[in-house]
């Protein structure tokens, strides 16, 4: 059984993985927006930052919202599998960008896949994505390595393994994201395990604080290491050009 809303399509017992802005608003699609209107529930990060997105798009009354996050999961996940299959349809969004995505929700589509409760995507804005394809890094092969780990030996492992890589054919182009808090620590342990690589950090896409720079590790360590951060980073590097 389906139902039509204007242009899209929405099947009963169904779960939607929906994109939202990173930050300018205006970037949400059209099937994003219909999608969000036309679901039974919605199942968000913070169920506050949704209203504000949903309200700001549309007059419209929004759908039922309930909060799911990192430490919810497991119980609103029995509960959303629960509500699917009672015939009704569910949108799964994050704070920003593609949910699941270094994000809570790998388990909930996995459950539903294996329950056989079709998962729909409706693609829109990643970070990842986004950062990549201004780095003028190499985009034909990259690896996305989450949030490192907050502990320096954990982190150090990881950095060294991206090292072995990158002397494979494989080579990637590198990314991740850090806290503002743990950035410039994090640049100084690259700088240690790596050398002078390669780099791009993009901070606050689409927001009208927006900024990328670009250059040698030891460039950009220079010109932040006095400096403010705002807000999350997506963290961009390449090792076949390590210069150290």
């Amino acid at each position: 059984m389906l139902r039509v809303y204007v242009n899209v399509i929405i099947y009963n017992m169904s779960l939607y993985i929906v994109s939202t802005p990173i930050g300018n608003r205006k970037d949400i699609t059209q099937r994003a927006m219909e999608t969000l209107f036309s679901v039974d529930l919605i199942a968000c990060e913070d169920t506050r930052k949704t209203g504000w997105l949903l309200a700001s798009l549309s007059d419209k009354k929004p759908p039922q919202m309930i909060p799911f996050h990192e430490n919810n999961k497991e119980k609103q996940a029995a509960y959303i599998i629960g509500y699917l299959q009672q015939g009704k349809n569910v949108a799964l969004v994050s704070n920003a960008g593609t949910p699941t995505i270094a994000d809570p929700g790998f388990k909930l589509v996995r459950e539903c896949v294996r329950l056989s409760i079709p998962v729909l995507t409706i693609p829109g804005p990643s970070a990842i994505i986004a950062a990549l394809s201004i780095s003028g890094l190499p985009t034909d092969k990259f690896l996305f390595l989450g949030f490192l780990p907050k502990k320096e030996g954990k982190k150090r492992k990881i950095l060294a393994a991206a090292k072995d890589l990158a002397a494979t054919p494989l080579s990637p182009t590198f990314i991740f994201y850090e806290s503002p808090f743990r950035l410039l620590k994090t640049l100084k342990l690259m700088k240690e395990v790596l050398g002078d690589v390669e780099i791009s950090i993009c901070q606050e896409l689409t927001k009208v604080h927006e900024e990328v720079v670009h250059g040698s590790l030891d460039e950009i360590l220079r010109q932040i290491e006095n400096k403010k951060i705002k807000g999350e980073s997506t963290v961009l590097f390449k090792l076949t050009v390590v210069r150290s």
